[in-house]
Parts: C-alpha cells; sequence; structure tokens
C-alpha cells in the first residue's frame, strides 16, 4: 500500500514563522508525531537508517571558545592535542568504516579555518574517501569562497558547519564568531553547489523558544539543509555547560518531530548524545522521523554506541542499514 497524501503532510517552505512553530511543539505528543511519521513515509522509506561514520582529523587546541566543545584551548578536558592525520591512517579509517557498512565518511579538524595548506591535505584525504566509494563529508571551520570553491573541485559531497542554537542565545555559547559568520559559510557552501549539512545542539540550557528559532533558521534558509544533525550536548567536565540540568527525553524527540515536519526531505540524523538515550528513546526518535546516525565508538572526542549496540537495536526495531539515504516521491515512498 502506496503512502497516502494528507493534509498532515507539509510542502516544502521557507517561511515558517515562531507562532506556526510553537503551535507543532505544543500538539498533543501522539499527533505531533503522527504528523511527522506522516510526513516521513512521504518522502523515505520508514524503516531505513543512514549509516555514517565520523573520525577527528586534528583533535584539540581550538581558539574558539564554544562552550561545550573539550577542543577548546581555552578549557582543561585532558584532551591531547594532535596534529593533522596522516594521509594513509585515513585511508585505513574509510576503508574500516566501508566494510562495517557506512555510507558516508565524515571528517572533523578543530580548526576556527582552515589555511590554505591544511586545506590542500584534506582534499588528499577526500580522494581517498571517494576512493572507497563512500560519500565524503567534511567539517572545517569557515570557510572563504575560493576555499568552498576547491571543495567543490575535489569532489566534496556535503560540508558540516552547524547554527548551533537560535541568534539570541548564540551569544551565551560562543562569543569568537558570530551568527552571521556562520551564516556566511553556509552561503559559500551553497553557492558552490555542495550539500549542506546544518543542525544544531539540544539541552544547553536553551528555552523551548530557542529550540523553535533554531528549526525557523534551518527551514527558512534559502534551501533546506540536505542533512540536519541534532545533538543532544554531551557534558564534558571543565567545559562551562558541564553541570546543565540535562533535558527531559520527550522534549529531545519533540525537536526531532518537528525538524522533520518542517524540513520534509532533508535527511535527520540522530548525532552526538546517545550514549546518554535508551533503546526507548532512540525508538521514537527514529519514529519522528530521524533516519541517520553515527556508526563507531566514537564522535570526535566523546563517546558514541558501539556498532554492536546499533546492530543489535535495528534487529529489535526491524530497521535495515541503508546506503544514500535520498528523499523520495510519494509514489515510492513505503507505507
Amino acid at each position: 500500500m502506496k503512502a497516502p497524501m494528507t493534509d498532515l503532510v507539509q510542502p516544502i517552505r521557507h517561511d515558517w514563522t515562531l507562532v506556526e512553530i510553537k503551535a507543532l511543539f505544543d500538539l498533543p505528543f501522539n499527533d505531533l508525531l503522527f504528523q511527522a511519521q506522516t510526513t516521513h513515509r512521504r518522502y523515505f522509506d520508514a524503516n531505513a537508517v543512514q549509516i555514517s561514520t565520523l573520525l577527528s582529523i586534528k583533535t584539540g587546541a581550538c581558539p574558539e571558545d564554544c562552550s561545550y566543545c573539550p577542543q577548546s584551548a581555552r578549557y582543561d578536558t585532558g584532551l591531547e592535542r594532535e596534529r593533522l592525520l596522516p594521509l594513509e591512517q585515513v585511508r585505513a579509517a574509510a576503508m574500516n568504516a566501508k566494510a562495517n557498512g557506512a555510507s558516508r565518511f565524515c571528517m572533523g579538524a578543530a580548526w576556527r579555518n582552515p589555511t590554505d595548506k591544511n586545506l590542500d591535505k584534506v582534499i588528499e584525504m577526500i580522494g581517498v574517501v571517494r576512493e572507497q566509494g563512500l560519500e565524503s563529508c567534511v567539517t572545517l571551520g569557515m570557510l572563504t569562497r575560493e576555499q568552498t570553491r576547491k571543495l567543490k573541485d575535489a569532489g566534496l559531497d556535503y560540508y558540516n558547519h552547524n547554527l548551533d542554537t537560535s541568534p539570541d542565545y548564540y551569544r551565551e555559547i560562543i562569543t569568537t564568531r558570530t551568527y552571521q559568520d556562520r551564516l556566511d559559510t553556509l552561503e559559500n557552501v551553497r553557492a558552490e553547489d555542495i550539500n549542506v549539512c546544518c543542525g544544531g545542539i539540544i539541552g544547553m540550557g536553551e528555552k523551548p523558544l530557542d529550540r523553535a528559532e533554531l528549526l525557523r533558521q534551518l527551514a527558512n534558509l534559502p534551501e533546506h539543509p540536505q542533512s540536519v544533525p541534532i545533538n543532544l550536548l554531551v557534558q564534558v567536565e571543565n567545559t562551562p555547560l558541564y553541570g546543565t540540568d540535562k533535558l527531559d527525553p520527550i522534549d529531545f524527540v519533540r525537536c526531532i518531530a518537528v525538524a522533520r515536519v518542517m524540513m520534509p526531505k532533508s535527511v535527520v540524523r540522530l548525532s552526538a548524545g546517545r550514549t546518554d538515550m535508551s533503546e526507548e528513546m532512540q525508538a521514537l526518535c527514529f519514529l519522528a522521523g530521524a533516519n541517520s546516525i553515527f556508526y563507531g565508538e566514537l564522535l570526535l572526542t566523546t563517546p558514541n554506541p558501539e556498532e554492536n549496540v546499533d546492530s543489535g537495536l535495528f534487529d529489535k526495531l526491524g530497521i535495515v542499514a541503508n546506503g544514500e539515504q535520498e528523499s523520495v516521491s510519494g509514489d515510492n515512498a513505503a507505507a
């Protein structure tokens, strides 16, 4: 049976208002999940989740002051500073990711912005990832237009650059770069026709209105990010956000569901913080429209569920690890 078109399925929009988004958040939980699941089935296979792997290619000593990040040079988190990884180590990691079922390989470097020399080294890494038949994604900080063009020429598939939170709450989290800096980099990435991976972090002490505003910023971009990672704050000792009150799990699931409704064709990634989530919470996130995860024991420098744990959960839920998780038309969506 094909998924029906209903008035619950939102059209692709870039003009969301806070009033409309708040109304979604205020829906009874079951009604919100029904709307999110209906939307999800309109565009995606309801029982498929994309597997990605994330590798830190340059760790620590970042000059930024992001309050959540153990890689900032401003906080003593015991993290060892490391230079850019050798090319062959990246190749081995990509081969391992491919063997373990990943379809996308993401690389992160703790930079405010890459130098041209370092960018050339990353471009070599993109090449070895693509040799394995994997989608490539990097997160390197801010980019100039010329640097973005070089990444496009290298065949980069995705660039990750998160907005993190709402414009108003942003100044409470980061002071070393502006919200507009982030938007400018996203514009450079879109202009070069590289897929955008952009989301935020939930549970940093923000108000519900900040979560709504973050999603409004994402959905009202000129083009919805092709990939939207929703992170749950991972608290690291000696970072400013350590000790923040933990978010209610239902509030997090609501964020996933509202993101799915507002950005119907985007891949919504259940990202950082999964080690603090029960199987039941993760299952609700998949029901709410999350259809991508990171696979492997680390997310840059913080823990991630082991591969056998994820496989066990997938088996319980009847979820299959999909390759490239592209949206499909209603005629091809799962019932």
